[in-house]
């Protein structure tokens, strides 16, 4: 299902957010997977979505990533200034940064703000249309997807405390199984985050207090965070190449 313009909540900014720096992989955004830098997935697909949107942006301090991100067609209309530059910058002022460039420069006030960050890419059209069904649900300062984690599990977790082996949190009794762990446990998985503006701009979160969870499957949530990501992604878009050679 893919929602029409009478089922959006309202405007929506897509804000793709790619700085220079990278301490777990040098020059991550720009980094090439599959024959082509890992943010042109993500600028892909939101142009793939331009009819669900007001207006999608790349948000970078890094000439060279605003020169990679508009030829593969994304919108890069700034270059973020020095404070909102370097590895140290929070995500929220970026956004912050992003929604008033677009506000002043439209002469309007968007809804939402969705942040696809690129080193999730392998998010789907349909992940973005579900998620936006969720907003017009209403109900929730924000969506924000998750993938279900198993040998992760926080029964699983322990801690080391004077050379004793101990349990974090919750205690594994000898011979739980990943399939005896209740409840079930999620973790974000960096695809999306769709959040209400004023939760942006007034409260100062990007998750608010309200939190409605988007559940994705393992195979689209692969969050590229070191080299070894980087060897599943790209084994990953090697087998959907070799599934689907016109693709």
């Amino acid at each position: 299902m893919i929602v029409n313009d009478n089922q959006l909540p309202g405007r929506v900014l897509a804000v793709i957010p790619a700085r220079g720096g990278s301490k777990g992989v040098a020059r991550k955004n720009i980094r090439s997977i599959g024959g082509k830098p890992l943010i042109a997935y993500t600028i892909e697909i939101a142009n793939a979505i331009q009819h669900m949107l007001y207006r999608a942006v790349v948000s970078t301090d890094d000439p060279e990533i605003e020169s990679v991100a508009r030829r593969y067609g994304g919108d890069v209309p700034f270059l973020r200034p020095a404070e909102l530059s370097g590895d140290r910058v929070p995500t929220l002022p970026v956004l912050q940064h992003a929604v008033n460039f677009v506000e002043e420069q439209g002469q309007t006030t968007i809804d939402w703000v969705l942040l696809l960050q690129p080193t999730t890419p392998f998010r789907s059209i349909e992940d973005i249309d579900a998620t936006l069904a969720l907003a017009q649900q209403g109900g929730c300062d924000s969506i924000i997807s998750v993938v279900q984690v198993f040998a992760e599990h926080p029964i699983f977790i322990k801690r080391i405390e004077n050379e004793r082996l101990l349990p974090f949190n919750l205690e594994e009794k000898e011979g739980t199984r990943r399939q005896d762990c209740h409840p079930p446990a999620y973790i974000r998985n960096g695809a999306v985050y769709l959040t209400r503006r004023d939760i942006i701009m007034n409260a100062n979160s990007i998750w608010g207090k309200v939190i409605r969870p988007y559940v994705m499957p393992p195979e689209r949530s692969v969050n590229i965070d070191g080299e070894l990501d980087l060897k599943l992604a790209e084994a990953l878009i090697r087998e959907r190449q070799e599934q689907s050679p016109e693709a």
